[in-house]
């Protein structure tokens, strides 16, 4: 079977029919994860007894395979009485993948701020909140824009994981067109072509904050 460049035209504004879904899953989990994430790095920072169950946490959530999470939200966890909507387990899945990853990212930025500035901040006065909201995050920040920017795109590829489960995303729309047409090369190429759009899209808008953040490091 030859490829039609006239279906491919054709089917493309079918495909794009999930390009909401899958910015809005993607945005979603990023922030999410984010915030998960920081939550993680602040545990396995606090007690003693706190950082080896953190850590074994964050541990598990990076040794299991994303598509083996998403399945046993989906399918596993109703067996259990715990039945979730599909876009609900789509963006809770992805959160809790990456807030492992994340993690990671804040670790390195808190430990890359000097520890000179806590030392600094606490001479003159400030208390443990106020040195980390106003000294270390504003350094911390600068230090973790390009990673964090790194790993939106990754979250972003990884939304056509979700079609598994049937979440209206560009994926599941190609699927859809495929399942009528018998025609899988056409809607594959579309949805990959426009991945590759917004995935474009999203480190232009990460090189923009670098600079506007001032720093030298190349988005990559």
């Amino acid at each position: 079977m030859n490829f039609d460049v006239a279906f491919a035209i054709r089917i493309a504004p079918l495909v794009l029919e999930g390009v909401g879904h899958t910015i809005l899953v993607a945005l979603l989990s990023f922030f999410a994860a984010t915030i998960i994430g920081f939550f993680w790095e602040m545990l396995r920072r606090s007690y003693w007894l706190m950082r080896p169950i953190t850590q074994f946490i964050i541990d598990a959530i990076r040794s299991t395979p994303l598509l083996v999470q998403i399945y046993f939200l989906f399918f596993v966890l109703p067996y259990y009485g715990v039945t979730l909507p599909a876009l609900f387990v789509g963006v809770f899945g992805l959160s809790i993948y990456y807030s492992g990853y994340i993690s990671e990212v804040f670790k390195a930025g808190i430990d890359a701020v000097p520890v000179g500035q806590s030392e600094a901040a606490q001479s003159l006065g400030l208390n443990s909140r106020d040195t980390v909201v106003f000294v270390i995050m504003p350094q911390m920040l600068r230090n973790i824009a390009a990673p964090l920017g790194s790993y939106l795109i990754s979250i972003l590829k990884s939304t056509p994981l979700l079609a598994v489960i049937a979440v209206p995303e560009m994926q599941g729309s190609a699927f859809d067109v495929a399942a009528e047409t018998y025609r899988y090369a056409e809607p594959m190429f579309v949805t990959e072509v426009l991945f590759l759009i917004l995935a474009l899209i999203a480190v232009a808008l990460v090189t923009g904050l670098e600079r506007h953040l001032g720093l030298s490091t190349p988005f990559h």
